[in-house]
């Protein structure tokens, strides 16, 4: 899989903790996906600081940064692609949800989501369906389960 068309297009907004995005950086290398990290990050975006858990992967991945949500969402705009965000605050599954390669995926930060008015801009919403009482899941875990299953419906 070329970096000139990755299986999918996952976005994080603001992230908050280094290791989460390192995870991520490393799993978007590994099934050719493009990660946008919109800025500013809840920490040191230098190679070092994702390289501890991006390990030697960092150098396969494909990474854009954002200064902000508005050069983001400029970006998206022009590429004329679908945002989808993923939140606890819908009803519609992503097992329900039919992907396309037009299609960037969209997770929040790990201590607060998305603001309302980011929400408010997104295409669609959708969640992964959890037991009665649990809050969320991982970041990383949360995008490998929705990555996974988009890069699935296009092979």
């Amino acid at each position: 899989m070329s970096n000139n068309n990755p299986s999918c297009h996952i976005a994080l907004y603001q992230p908050d903790i280094a290791g989460n995005t390192g995870t991520i950086l490393r799993l978007a290398a590994c099934i050719g996906a493009a990660v946008h990290i919109i800025e500013p990050a809840g920490f040191d975006l230098s190679n070092r600081n994702l390289k501890r858990a991006g390990m030697d992967y960092l150098e396969m991945a494909s990474l854009t940064r954002h200064l902000d949500w508005d050069a983001f969402s400029l970006w998206r705009k022009e590429q004329q692609m679908r945002l989808v965000l993923l939140t606890t605050k819908t009803d519609v599954s992503y097992t329900d949800f039919k992907f396309t390669k037009d299609d960037i995926l969209l997770f929040g930060r790990e201590s607060a989501g998305v603001p309302d008015h980011v929400r408010d801009q997104c295409d669609l919403c959708l969640t992964i369906k959890m037991r009665e009482g649990a809050r969320s899941l991982n970041l990383a875990l949360s995008v490998a389960m929705v990555a996974g299953e988009a890069v699935r419906q296009q092979t």
